[in-house]
């Protein structure tokens, strides 16, 4: 298929029929492309990127695209071009600060071909027109989603179409649910993007639907594993804590909209995200308790997916980890620890993720009355399905061998991340190794499963010596708790909830009767405590995992090779001998399937993108056959995530298509809308003309320098949205010259707290005084969280009794004796950057335009002319008061005096020449007078 401007054939990649329908809309007309994920997004645009590379004159713009997908976009253009034989393709550049002088920038652009850029770089390069917007054949959007007002791409477009309107711009989102927030939220992002077309590519769009669910589907097996009761305990028993804790986010947070807020949207990825944007603005106000449960929702949820993928050793030390990091600091009250530990649940999770590791077992001799404790280790349920798969699997080869295809045979196990990949690496290394066990005339050799035993042990030995070391730290914390206790006036501090083993004659009521060696106690003030073995205890359990024979012939891991004789011990492995294990790694698991050509895909955690991914490499390679096994626990959180996921992303096109149905058109060719020249002369024109102000009636919009590190922040792009023309330049003094004499420092809150600290905003308000008459400090606060400094939370998580680290810093008085410092600092207040555009428009009326090289000089140049000369501001404003001394004679003095003394000890007839007559008689007079003369 060639495309349709290129002047040779182009070989495209795109098998199917949806994709070859996007490539010849989208080199047809501009428009915005939302695509499910997992539909071959990056294949898209490498290809549409290759049409126009092969043309070879060509100047393209890739915004927004990230560092693997500009490798990806790399790779993808390169083997186009050597397949297609395209001798004018050049490949893509990448521009990011590594690029960093002007000059070679400038010869790259000149020659033109595909740039990826970051958004500073190409932001400052558009609008010190180093690249020209007019040369620009058009602009490649990729996660078109993140395209707020606000953000610096929003500026980049809104600069490429006021001066290129002939270029083509094409964005691309493989992201719905982002299109689904807020009033008409595709209408304002088309608008940002200045594109009037939406293209909606769901899976239940009819090409694609008939493009996948061809002859060629792929043969899925599905396998739902039952979860063992103790897991299923545990999970009930977090679900019971998460409930909790949104029913006490709503009670303590009531004017809030909460409608989401329940189990069901818990389970989502970003919940907790979605929590925390709703407290935002008030975050300051927001109680202490609050902020716990919030920061305990995100603990909780990641230990819904802790219990379905780690294992019951790894899942005991989390919890450990997790119990020690939430006890109270030494002396606190009883107020500083999460509410959920004080629950019932909190009990069942920690009781029931210790039995699931080892249990006790009373010893049949009578003398000893003490509890031993055997190691349970109990085995994820889908290992043992995965083992079972696998013989399936080797049974099939053998029996039943498939016709030679294209793929290799391997087979591909997907999990959900590193961690996964590695525990079913040892997993699949060692199920066949078995520990002798002591009942070994019963055990029939041929009877043999594959089991973990082996890989647990070897954990639960490691846990143990780990346990061993995390006991010491914590009796050493548990002494500095007693000191800290000891000295609490306090009564209810002294009882203390303090962790570790209480002292002997206290020793803890263990609730409901259990057996003292394994349920978790309470501590004094009614959270769970943490549980630490008895020494017998442990060396009992480190008895029964001992090293075996077995055990020991393993071969270590192999940490370094040196690789010297390599040919004579390594050879290349056969593919269909091949098990790769791989996470989930969104669009690059597209490489991995075209890479590995796997015959058999285990999935081992569900992942809706992913299933496209098959259904897409199956159905774009005829003489490829692939069997997935798709694997998920019943009734667990894992199923419930991948439908809800499933579900809302259904929802998001659903309500996307209602929304395209029932737009108006967006005007968007202009990307100011056309002015009337009249009305341009208008708004320059300052109506108070009256007592002497100027008439500042020139046409030419007002101009602003800002410092290039500034266009991190959105203020630019407003100010540039406002009609200002902006300069980019490399600022020393200030970030905003407004005018010769007007000099802003831009800080926002946190940046503001932090040069307090380090002391940088005293020196940058003295230089700023010795460059610029009126320097002023702008404090930015975000427009999505309140206007207020200090915060109203209630005080009791932090009284300085309780806890004398936690006293909030005073920023307030910080800010008052920096303006006693500094009296003629101006100090504007901003809510946000929009009002921040405002106050800086109506400050630059009637002010003269800024020079921009001076403004690059100010702090820089020390050979500077007499005349600009920076002077020291307390002898200069000291000499300023003197009678006789005007702004006018004041520099001809300290040009030519070194300090006030000399000054002060001059004769008329010396003052005179620098000063004129009438003012050196006057100076004179002041310094000489007597003090105790009346007259």
């Amino acid at each position: 298929m060639s495309a349709n401007n290129a002047p040779q054939p182009v070989k495209l990649s795109l098998p199917l029929e949806y994709q070859q329908h996007l490539f010849q809309e989208l080199r047809a007309e501009d428009e915005l492309v939302v695509i499910a994920r997992g539909l071959g997004l990056m294949r898209l645009v490498t290809n549409l990127l290759h049409s126009y590379d092969a043309a070879g004159n060509n100047l393209i713009i890739v915004v927004g695209a990230e560092e693997r997908e500009n490798a990806w976009i790399g790779e993808a253009l390169a083997e186009s071009a050597a397949i297609s034989g395209a001798p004018k393709a050049r490949g893509l550049t990448v521009v990011n600060t590594d690029f960093t002088s002007v000059a070679a920038r400038e010869k790259m652009y000149a020659k033109g071909g595909i740039y990826s850029i970051t958004s500073r770089i190409l932001v400052v390069d558009l609008l010190t027109s180093l690249l020209d917007p007019e040369t620009i054949t058009g602009l490649i959007v990729l996660h078109a989603d993140k395209v707020i007002a606000t953000s610096l791409e929003a500026f980049i477009l809104r600069v490429y179409r006021q001066k290129n309107k002939n270029g083509f711009l094409k964005a691309f989102s493989d992201n719905p649910d982002a299109f689904t927030v807020g009033f008409s939220p595709l209408a304002t992002i088309m608008r940002n993007l200045f594109l009037r077309k939406a293209s909606l590519w769901p899976r239940f769009h009819v090409t694609v639907a008939s493009s996948l669910e061809g002859k060629k589907k792929a043969e899925v097996i599905e396998l739902e594993v039952p979860m063992t009761d103790s897991m299923r305990e545990i999970q009930t028993a977090i679900m019971e804590c998460v409930e909790v804790s949104i029913h006490e986010l709503k009670k303590g947070n009531t004017g809030l909209e909460m409608e989401d807020w329940n189990l069901d949207s818990a389970l989502l990825k970003n919940f907790d995200v979605m929590v925390r944007r709703q407290l935002d603005p008030n975050w300051h106000r927001v109680s202490w308790k609050t902020k716990q449960i919030v920061s305990d929702l995100t603990v909780l949820r990641g230990l819904l997916h802790s219990v379905l993928a780690l294992d019951c050793v790894s899942f005991l030390q989390q919890l450990d980890t997790i119990h020690a990091a939430h006890s109270p600091q030494p002396g606190s009250t009883r107020q500083s620890q999460s509410p959920w530990l004080f629950l019932d649940a909190a009990h069942t999770i920690f009781d029931t993720a210790k039995r699931r590791v080892y249990a006790s077992n009373a010893k049949a001799n009578a003398k000893s009355s003490i509890e031993s404790l055997r190691p349970v280790l109990e085995e994820q349920p889908k290992w043992a399905l995965l083992a079972e798969i696998l013989e399936e699997i080797d049974r099939d080869l053998y029996f039943d061998p498939p016709m030679r295809d294209d793929s290799n045979g391997t087979i591909l196990i997907m999990c959900s991340d590193t961690a996964t990949t590695r525990q079913l690496r040892d997993y699949l290394q060692t199920m066949h190794v078995e520990p002798k066990a002591e009942n070994d005339a019963k055990h029939d050799k041929d009877e043999h499963k594959p089991s973990g035993a082996f890989m647990m042990r070897r954990k639960l030995r490691n846990y143990l010596n780990w346990k061993k070391e995390f006991a010491q730290v914590s009796n050493a914390l548990l002494t500095e708790n007693q000191k800290a206790l000891e000295g609490a006036i306090d009564p209810r501090i002294a009882q203390g909830g303090y962790k570790g083993r209480a002292p002997a004659n206290k020793r803890r009521r263990v609730r409901g009767g259990g057996v003292t060696g394994t349920a978790p106690g309470r501590t004094a003030n009614g959270s769970v405590a943490q549980y630490f073995e008895k020494p017998n205890e442990v060396a009992d359990l480190m008895d029964e995992v001992q090293i075996t024979e077995e055990e020991a012939n393993q071969k270590a891991d192999i940490i370094a090779d040196p690789l010297e004789d390599m040919d004579d011990y390594f050879e290349l492995y056969e593919m269909q001998d091949l098990i790769v294990v791989h996470a989930y790694d969104g669009d690059q698991d597209e490489h991995v399937l075209e890479e590995v050509k796997p015959r058999y895909i285990i999935m081992y955690e569900p992942d809706a993108a992913f299933i496209r991914r098959i259904e897409v490499y199956r159905s774009s390679h005829n003489d490829r056959n692939v069997r997935v096994y798709f694997m998920f626990y019943g009734g667990s959180v894992e199923e419930q995530r991948y439908l809800a996921t499933v579900r809302r992303e259904k929802e998001s096109f659903t309500k996307l298509i209602k929304e395209r149905a029932s737009m108006s058109v967006v005007m968007t060719v202009d990307s100011h809308g056309v002015e009337d020249p009249q009305e341009a002369f208008l708004r320059t024109v300052n109506t108070r003309i009256a007592g002497g102000g100027r008439l500042a009636a020139t046409a030419q919009p007002p101009r602003v320098v800002v410092d290039v590190r500034e266009f991190r922040s959105s203020l630019p792009s407003l100010l540039h949205g406002r009609n200002m023309i902006i300069v980019p330049c490399m600022l020393t003094v200030g970030d905003y010259i407004l005018s010769p004499t007007i000099c802003v420092e831009r800080k926002s809150i946190s940046d503001l707290i932090g040069s307090f600290k380090d002391g940088r905003l005293y020196t940058q308000a003295e230089t700023m005084f010795q460059h610029y008459k009126n320097p002023m400090l702008l404090i930015e606060f975000d427009q999505n969280k309140s206007f207020t400094l200090e915060p109203f939370a209630d005080l009791s998580g932090n009284l300085k009794s309780v806890n004398p680290n936690e006293v909030p810093s005073d920023l307030q008085s910080k800010i008052v004796l920096l303006t006693l410092a500094f009296p003629k600092l101006r100090i504007i207040w901003s809510s946000s950057p929009y009002q921040t555009a405002e106050i800086f428009e109506a400050l630059k009326t009637q002010q003269d335009e800024p020079d921009p090289v001076a403004a690059v000089r100010a702090g820089l140049d020390k050979d500077m002319k007499a005349e600009d000369q920076a002077f020291n501001l307390e002898p200069h404003d000291m000499l300023g008061v003197v009678p006789g001394i005007t702004p006018k004679n004041i520099k001809n003095l300290t040009l030519e005096t070194e300090n006030i003394r000399e000054v002060a000890n001059m004769s008329k007839e010396e003052l005179e020449p620098h000063i004129g007559k009438e003012a050196a008689r006057q100076v004179y007079g002041f310094f000489n007078r007597n003090l105790i003369d009346i007259d």
